[in-house]
């Protein structure tokens, strides 16, 4: 049964077009998880400073796997960007939110 986790991440309104590049930097590190079904960023288009990560998974193991796996260590990590530059965290806040799919269409 498909499962969905979204991380609701709060950033300053000017920092919006950051989180997308760095989201957009690391396309697909996630994409060869074990029980990896999709993954969408959300941007806000009603003033709100609240993007969603929504993900899709096979169950709670295949999710909880990817927390654990030093490929999720290494996407999270804010310390160093490329080039050894300094990166300072993008968020000011963030909450997971966990759902189970209980309805709706195939498209």
């Amino acid at each position: 049964m498909t499962v969905v986790r979204i991380n609701a991440i709060t950033v300053p309104a000017d920092s919006g077009d950051e989180l997308a590049r760095r989201f957009a930097a690391r396309a697909g590190a996630v994409d060869s998880q074990d029980g990896f079904e999709g993954f969408e960023l959300l941007k806000p288009a009603d003033g709100r400073t609240t993007w969603l990560v929504v993900t899709r998974w096979r169950d709670d193991e295949s999710f909880a796997a990817w927390q654990n796996s030093a490929a999720f260590g290494q996407g999270h990590r804010s310390a160093s960007g490329q080039g050894g530059e300094s990166r300072q965290p993008v968020a000011v806040s963030s909450e997971l939110w966990s759902y189970d799919i209980a309805g709706g269409s195939e498209r």
